[in-house]
């Protein structure tokens, strides 16, 4: 594949294909970081990785040698391939063919599966020598940032990879891959990082104050600006350990060098307990801006398209520390760049175990199925006396604070249809009920709207005389997909007419689900409403940052 290399090129490269052809797993040294790679079609390396890698079912991206190479495992249409083609070079998520030749512990359950290109030299070598795609993830153990520095990767990776393909330049910042997803025939981000940052982004209200907005937990970001131009951060990770709150502090301080940004005013969530606060209320002789969760998501989709507001948004996610200190994520705002309104939400449910409920959907199944009056039996592969003491708590509200998150409720369909009971990673529950939605189907359950809440409660009724008749997953997951679309899509149509205003803003993560963002902005736009939804930013809570810096310019301005 490389005639003109010389042997101290080619018998590196030769060594590594041998291992990898054995089963081995290679830590490759790329642009932005470490990646582990191994056969993608060899069942038992794959599995070996996830085992090492503490990756229990969270699918792998894949790296294949060119166009022809991904079209053979997904389906690369123009849009796709612009993407794969693209400088950035991202990570697209695209449907997988009927028998794709990869392993299935590769991506278990996904219909789609993440395919880049070859963007440095060295991964250009290797994937010819390879001659087959190969499972390209972070090179890291599950939670800790990704590996960038040789002498960190050899000593973290150790025990993950067989061996270390390197290089001779050194990486200045870790860097994730980029991913994105097309939706609405439009690039739609879900990590926003290599090939996309740093590049600039407008505020519609210049800052008239140098800022940094310390983003949220999940999916973290920060974001500096000054005047009109706001520079948002790679990809960082979640928030919820030493060694990533580290790259995220290091991340702050390389940006405020390389922009020139000494910060006067420090935005942030107003949850106390997040790490990105604690660093906020840390900094020193600045001015602080506190800005509630998914009114950042409302402000970043506004800044991204340049507009100040006002406007009707859905913000739909897992969860975010409401203005009356409970937990929401099922919201419908009015508002512009300097505040808003909550118009209105889903109907609010108890959270049984705070935290853990999103860990085990099992348990607002139960809180769902309590707020409706439905069945009190436990779900087939729940024990009963859990599930019974889950109902307890629930029912008296002793740790299980209300909560209106679309997330969750997406779990608890997902374990009433029996999908999934419990998860390994941050969404799968969701992921896997668009997933399984059937696409011949048509219906749709009921779901109300009553002063301003959007009432499933029963639409939880509906799908469980739908399991109880023994309809399949697809249909209830389409069902409830097109219920919640179209009662979204039905509730902000009605407050724009009465406001007077004619764009709706679809974000949050929750929409980063096709099928729910693809039904209710068509829905919107039937209507006559002009729909944004982001594009240069991810509508999880990788674009909060940027809603925090466009607010605090705004209210600085005022």
């Amino acid at each position: 594949a490389c005639p003109d290399c010389g042997p101290r090129l080619r018998e590196p490269l030769e060594r590594a294909v041998a291992i990898l052809q054995t089963g081995g797993i290679v830590a490759v040294k790329g642009i932005g970081g470490f990646h582990l790679a191994c056969l993608a079609s060899d069942e038992r390396a794959v599995d070996a990785l996830r085992a090492r890698k503490h990756r229990e079912e969270k699918p792998f991206a894949l790296m294949v040698r060119d166009l022809e190479a991904a079209d053979e495992l997904v389906r690369v249409g123009p849009l796709e391939a612009a993407l794969l083609t693209g400088r950035d070079r991202p990570i697209v998520l695209a449907p997988r063919r009927p028998g794709a030749r990869v392993a299935a512990a590769v991506a278990p359950l996904a219909p789609e599966l993440g395919v880049m290109l070859p963007y440095s030299p060295l991964h250009h070598l290797l994937l010819a020598d390879a001659g087959a795609a190969l499972v390209m993830t972070s090179g890291n153990v599950s939670e800790e940032p990704i590996a960038y520095e040789d002498e960190d990767a050899i000593g973290r990776l150790a025990g993950i990879a067989d061996a270390f393909l390197l290089h001779d330049r050194p990486i200045q910042t870790r860097t994730d891959d980029s991913v994105l997803r097309i939706a609405r025939r439009r690039p739609l981000p879900l990590r926003r990082s290599r090939g996309a940052v740093p590049s600039v982004l407008a505020l519609p209200v210049p800052a008239s104050r140098p800022v940094l907005a310390c983003g949220a937990e999940l999916k973290s970001t920060f974001c500096v600006a000054r005047g009109r131009r706001a520079w948002v951060s790679h990809h960082i990770g979640d928030l919820k350990n030493v060694e990533t709150l580290g790259s995220f502090e290091t991340g702050i301080a390389h940006f405020e060098r390389l922009f020139a940004v000494t910060p006067e005013v420090v935005a942030h969530d107003l949850h106390p307990d997040y790490l990105s606060t604690t660093y906020a209320l840390a900094r020193e002789g600045v001015e602080r801006v506190a800005v509630q969760h998914h009114h950042a998501h409302l402000a970043a989709c506004l800044a991204e398209h340049g507009e100040a507001g006002p406007a009707v948004g859905a913000i739909f996610d897992g969860a975010g520390l409401g203005g009356d200190g409970t937990v929401w994520g099922g919201e419908i705002l009015v508002g512009d760049l300097r505040g808003f309104e909550r118009a209105g939400h889903l109907w609010p449910v108890a959270l049984p175990g705070g935290d853990r409920a999103a860990r085990e959907p099992w348990r607002m199944a139960c809180a769902w199925r309590l707020a409706a009056g439905g069945d009190a039996r436990p779900l087939p592969g729940v024990d009963e006396q859990r599930w019974r003491a889950v109902a307890q708590i629930a029912g008296t509200g002793l740790n299980s604070p209300p909560t209106t998150s679309v997330g969750r409720l997406f779990d608890a369909v997902a374990a009433l249809c029996g999908l999934r009971l419990e998860v390994s990673y941050e969404g799968q529950a969701a992921i896997e009920l668009e997933a399984a939605c059937d696409r011949s189907e048509r219906g749709a359950y009921p779901l109300r709207t009553v002063a301003g809440v959007l009432d499933a409660r029963e639409t939880i009724l509906a799908v469980d005389r739908d399991v109880a008749r023994g309809i399949g997953a697809g249909t209830i997951a389409a069902r409830f997909h097109h219920a919640l679309a179209d009662a979204t899509a039905a509730e902000c149509a009605r407050l724009a007419a009465d406001r007077g205003l004619a764009t709706v803003v679809l974000s949050g993560g929750a929409f980063q689900n096709r099928r729910l963002l693809e039904r209710a902005a068509a829905g919107l736009e039937r209507a006559g409403l002009r729909v944004l939804v982001p594009e240069r930013l991810p509508p999880n809570d990788g674009g909060i940052s940027f809603g925090q810096a466009a607010v605090a310019a705004a209210r600085l301005e005022e």
